[in-house]
């Protein structure tokens, strides 16, 4: 009995259709097809499959054969994929978790860093929220991630990559756009847009700065990524304060500008978890230094749009 046999029955068994078996699965002829079957049933010395109304159909025996032959070509499957990785190993794999938007400017650099001393490296990317980044990393299930300082963490060690201005985020055609730097007393009685629970850190942040302000400006919508942030100053026409790296995701009808005064900045950092021995984090963490010197050469001045 050869693989092919058990191949074509099965096809045809699940099909219910020699025509369709041919057609759709094997790409073959049918007449060759309906031979090979032929010659099965006179290997295994039994009619597996019968015609009716409804299509073809399996005997008795034919069902009996069915599990078997699935079995049977599930095992092989296994045997050789066995000898595939046997022969081809794994490619050693580094995960890395970017908080959403960051990837931009940290990605392509951190995988040319990696690839400069392992050409062969599988790197991963996941991209996140901080507070899921976070958990991912207390999890295992990344290896490294640029992320916020997420508090209560002791677990988790963070190395300080930079830190970013937060800018005033608002449509282009907005009365506050035509100023070269905008204030919280600016802000005051005009559609407010601030981020949600999902970026914590963020949050006090803006928070804080707003309340250090002395003014009083009432949040109108709460945004649960940067994309919705930007959608909802667009058709809210109003006013966010986001992080410097939006910036790498306004369209033209939605402009820059920075605040006046000392503007707050919130970090970004390299997290991992202390107890993770990975060689290949340990070598990651080595160039730290070269990945922000890198990175730092490479962005240029904000677009104020």
């Amino acid at each position: 009995m050869e693989l092919r046999h058990l191949r074509y029955f099965v096809a045809v068994a699940e099909e219910g259709s020699v025509t369709l078996a041919a057609e759709r699965r094997l790409h073959t002829a049918q007449p060759s097809l309906s031979r090979q079957i032929r010659d099965l049933e006179m290997e295994v010395g039994a009619q597996l499959l019968v015609r009716s109304v409804r299509g073809i159909e399996r005997t008795a025996a034919g069902r009996a054969l069915l599990d078997h032959a699935r079995l049977a070509l599930s095992q092989v499957e296994s045997a050789r994929e066995a000898a595939r990785r046997a022969a081809q190993p794994a490619k050693a794999s580094f995960v890395m978790g970017f908080l959403t938007g960051t990837a931009m400017d940290w990605f392509t650099e951190a995988v040319r860093l990696l690839r400069d001393e392992l050409p062969s490296i599988e790197v991963i990317l996941v991209s996140q929220t901080s507070p899921e980044l976070a958990s991912a990393l207390l999890r295992s299930k990344v290896d490294v991630a640029f992320l916020r300082p997420e508090p209560e963490m002791p677990d988790l060690v963070f190395k300080h990559l930079t830190s970013e201005p937060l800018l005033a985020i608002l449509p282009s055609d907005h009365r506050l756009a035509a100023l070269q730097a905008i204030s919280p007393r600016d802000i005051e009685g005009v559609t407010f847009v601030n981020v949600s629970d999902t970026a914590p850190t963020l949050r006090v942040v803006i928070d804080d700065y707003l309340r250090k302000s002395g003014v009083s400006i009432a949040t109108a919508h709460e945004a649960a990524s940067l994309s919705m942030a930007v959608s909802l100053i667009a058709s809210t026409r109003g006013v966010a304060l986001l992080p410097v790296y939006a910036l790498n995701f306004l369209p033209r009808s939605v402009v820059s500008r920075p605040l006046a005064g000392i503007a707050p900045t919130i970090d970004l950092v390299l997290g991992y978890h202390k107890a993770n021995t990975s060689p290949l984090l340990k070598l990651f963490l080595s160039r730290t230094d070269d990945l922000i010197a890198r990175v730092s050469k490479r962005s240029g001045g904000p677009n104020e749009g």
